[in-house]
């Protein structure tokens, strides 16, 4: 049985396994957090060009979240040493910043999550470095609409498969694999908590969604095959066939009456071009 937990401005949160409905001091926090990410990953526009290197990008976002009051949920975690994800061409996630220069024709998924007087803005979009090819934008745009789709299923008593069902059921139509190996997560004051969003499921099942709930959905939809695997560098995946592989993610919270998107653009730029 799927256990709740009201979470209030003293509470003390761990990973228990419950899912935290938070209350307006909650939502606050998350709208300052998903704001200063969402307005890195506005300002990563201009700079997502081709011979750039990643480990410049990085510094830049590390940059950005300090002004910003913020520190990097990442930098540290399990022993990772950078501010964010770079994840290039067939990449999938957690790909590592390096000196590595992007090329012109490459698309990359840059993932950020700053963390702001407690809280996580998880989210990540995706960038063309000069002009890729045609089969390239069209599995990001989907990938996007997968995203949004998504979040369209989110509402007060609907339940967490339906996301994925959603999510499957519009990447399939496009004959794209739906990454299994990762999901979204609940989140909130801690990075990575209950529950997780698979993004290919049946609609109906698990858990009911209510109001006060924090998670990300991220679906990473590959060209080819849904199949990944680790490099040894322990963290970074990428497709099995080699094939292109896009990713969006949004840090939400589940309302009365809907849904509020914490991460949002607020200039418009959610997805390229921009």
């Amino acid at each position: 049985m799927t256990e709740y937990q009201h979470i209030t401005a003293d509470s003390a949160v761990h990973r228990d396994g419950t899912i935290k409905l938070h209350g307006p001091d909650g939502f606050a926090g998350m709208r300052k957090a998903g704001a200063l990410a969402a307005s890195i990953l506005d300002e990563l526009t201009t700079r997502v060009v081709p011979c750039v290197t990643t480990g410049e990008l990085d510094d830049f976002v590390r940059g950005m979240m300090l002004d910003g009051g913020a520190v990097p949920a990442t930098l540290g975690y399990r022993g990772y040493t950078h501010s964010c994800c770079t994840s290039i061409n067939h990449v999938v996630c957690h790909g590592i910043p390096a000196d590595k220069r992007l090329k012109d024709g490459d698309i990359v998924n840059i993932d950020v999550t700053p963390l702001l007087d407690g809280w996580h803005g998880d989210t990540s979009r995706m960038y063309f470095a000069g002009d890729p090819p045609l089969k390239a934008k069209k599995l990001v745009e989907v990938t996007h609409e997968c995203l949004m789709i998504g979040i369209a299923q989110v509402r007060d008593g609907a339940r967490l498969g339906d996301i994925g069902a959603a999510i499957q059921k519009h990447a399939e139509q496009h004959r794209y694999g739906v990454v299994r190996d990762f999901c979204g997560h609940g989140l909130g004051r801690l990075f990575h908590d209950a529950p997780e969003v698979v993004h290919a499921a049946r609609a109906g099942t698990g858990p009911e969604l209510k109001a006060g709930m924090f998670m990300t959905i991220e679906p990473m939809i590959n060209l080819g095959r849904a199949h990944v695997k680790l490099l040894n560098d322990g963290w970074t995946a990428v497709t099995r066939d080699k094939s292109l592989s896009a990713q969006f993610e949004h840090s939400i919270g589940i309302t009365e009456d809907g849904v509020e998107i914490f991460t949002k653009s607020a200039k418009g730029l959610d997805k390229p071009p921009y």
